[in-house]
């Protein structure tokens, strides 16, 4: 089975990210795409038998104006951690039709999330994902802002990534040329439109992952809505993800937090290396 994730541009012609994991967590496809016939041809050798497919985009939008029901419960548990869902509604242009539900027809994709059909689309929300995944007191900003801000923050999302290499379940995009030539392109970035080029996949593998997760540990996967009025599907918040206070630190702390974080990633990483070169 394959897990396919979409960071999925909400009008055809913009950039979409794309990623596929198997069902041992091993990243097997990264890169991007420019309209739905580019799409649909780099996940063609994964979708045509069991498939998970999860579409950072809207897929069902019934409402014509204001926010869906799941975009308001799923706000009330993250707006805190800043990772609130914008409203989709039939006003919008981009969502009449969305095109993630355009997309998801088109590859007769099951986009119903209780659904037990082999081939199957669910709509996700990379933010609240690495807020629990991560256990973020706040969402990265590796989106918008001042350019060493946003690369600083992209940089730690990917090492939270490849952190998850011993997590559960597991995600391998260590050994991935791609993914190793993707940290290589963001570590060189000298300008916003280097970021712009390089997010979208890191999203469309945070996408892959929930995928991934929800098929391993369904019991700790939220499914904000319904099928009827709209849906999101995301890891569950618990206890162990609680939002700081304001003023409860200083970004030196949070930084300085995020600092020691990283070394223990990089003191793992150089066990792993000392074992495999004995």
């Amino acid at each position: 089975m394959y897990f396919v994730g979409l960071d999925l541009a909400w009008g055809e012609k913009n950039q979409t990210g794309v990623a596929v994991v198997d069902a041992d967590g091993r990243l097997l496809h990264l890169g991007v795409a420019h309209d739905d016939e580019s799409i649909a041809t780099a996940i063609a050798p994964y979708v045509d038998d069991e498939c998970l497919v999860a579409i950072d985009a809207p897929l069902i939008v019934p409402n014509e104006t204001g926010a869906r029901p799941c975009e308001a419960a799923l706000n009330r548990d993250f707006t805190t951690f800043e990772a609130a869902a914008s409203p989709a509604y039939r006003g919008r242009p981009e969502f009449n039709p969305p095109h993630g539900e355009v997309l998801a027809n088109r590859l007769d994709l099951d986009m119903d999330p209780h659904s037990r059909a082999k081939r199957r689309a669910i709509e996700v929300f990379p933010d609240s994902a690495t807020v629990v995944l991560f256990r973020l007191a706040k969402t990265l900003k590796h989106k918008r802002g001042e350019f060493d801000i946003r690369k600083s923050e992209l940089l730690q999302l990917m090492t939270f990534i490849e952190g998850l290499d011993d997590a559960s379940p597991r995600l391998r995009v260590n050994r991935n040329p791609a993914w190793v030539e993707l940290r290589k392109r963001v570590e060189a970035a000298t300008r916003p439109a280097h970021l712009d080029r390089d997010d979208d996949p890191v999203d469309a593998v945070i996408c892959a992952y929930v995928a991934l997760y929800q098929f391993h540990r369904p019991e700790d996967v939220t499914i904000y809505g319904d099928f009827e009025t709209g849906y999101i599907v995301t890891p569950s918040p618990s206890g162990e993800v609680a939002p700081q206070r304001r003023g409860s630190r200083s970004s030196l702390e949070n930084r300085l937090i995020r600092a020691m974080e990283l070394l223990e990633d990089v003191q793992r990483e150089l066990v792993a290396i000392r074992e495999a070169l004995r």
